[in-house]
């Protein structure tokens, strides 16, 4: 079980009277519901079970998943991953693809049956769900993907962490998108977006659409966009003006660099959040 302070901010600015209200709400009277967020003490909570949001696609979603993968093995927890549905899914090049990023970072080996375990919507097409999975003539039935995830969620050993696909409200199909997964779920999230120009809109747009149903977002977690004219540490210092905490997470300098280390703003083995949430400098 891992444990971590969700306390909110003190001041006043931030995304106006009613998110404000939203966001007490969501750190206070609605975790109590959560069977994968507890109380432990006053502003704090123990988590066994984080779903991994973004605000679009390749803004590094997976590298977060498998950099918080490599934080919480490395202070001595047993952690599982999910992604059930995947696009742009080639069998040719599986160790490159996102369920075997995730493996390799879980320790597991890269075959078929460990691809099929921990992502069992698997589609070719780089597309939306719902288009990729109409191009080969299947559907999701986003029910199966809850009862899925709830299944990964009681056979976990310690941790569990579910990565989503997309942006927050990818579609699934007609007319449910990964967001439906998120509320039938109720797990504390983690929104991941990038540095690039245009994502502090997008993070706003993300997180009130998250705040407005009551979804409790633990961390913002900005990853560094390559080749971005904004500096991480500028993208990181304007949304923490608007919510918190907001993590920065560059990519690796050099070969064999491991950005993990900057979660532990988030997570330490005591379980206690680092006191600054402003950007790393």
């Amino acid at each position: 079980m891992l444990t971590i302070s969700t306390a909110p901010r003190s001041d006043t600015d931030g995304l106006g009277e009613q998110h404000r209200a939203a966001r007490l709400s969501l750190f206070f009277a609605g975790v109590a519901k959560r069977s994968a967020l507890s109380c432990r003490a006053k502003g704090r909570w123990a988590v066994t079970a984080i779903f991994i949001t973004a605000t679009g696609n390749d803004v590094g979603q997976t590298f977060v998943t498998a950099s918080l993968i490599r934080h919480l093995r490395q202070l001595g927890h047993q952690v599982d991953a999910v992604k059930p549905i995947v696009c742009g899914y080639d069998p040719a090049k599986a160790a490159a693809s996102d369920p075997g990023i995730l493996l390799s970072s879980l320790g597991f080996p890269l075959s078929p049956q460990e691809i099929e375990r921990i992502a069992p919507w698997r589609f070719r097409a780089p597309l939306s769900p719902d288009l990729a999975a109409q191009r080969e003539g299947r559907s999701i039935d986003v029910d199966s993907v809850v009862e899925y995830c709830q299944s990964a969620f009681e056979q976990r050993r310690e941790i569990l962490l579910v990565e989503g696909v997309g942006g927050v409200m990818a579609p699934l199909n007609e007319h449910r998108t990964i967001l439906d997964v998120m509320m039938a779920l109720e797990l504390p999230l983690i929104l991941v977006t990038g540095s690039y120009r245009g994502t502090i809109s997008h993070t706003l747009t993300a997180l009130d659409s998250l705040f407005r149903r009551d979804l409790n977002v633990i961390a913002t977690i900005v990853s560094e966009t390559p080749g971005s004219p904004l500096t991480l540490d500028d993208v990181v210092a304007v949304i923490s003006r608007f919510t918190e905490p907001v993590i920065s997470l560059p990519r690796p300098r050099h070969a064999g660099g491991d950005p993990a280390s900057a979660l532990g703003r988030l997570f330490d083995p005591q379980g206690r959040r680092t006191q600054s949430s402003g950007p790393q400098r």
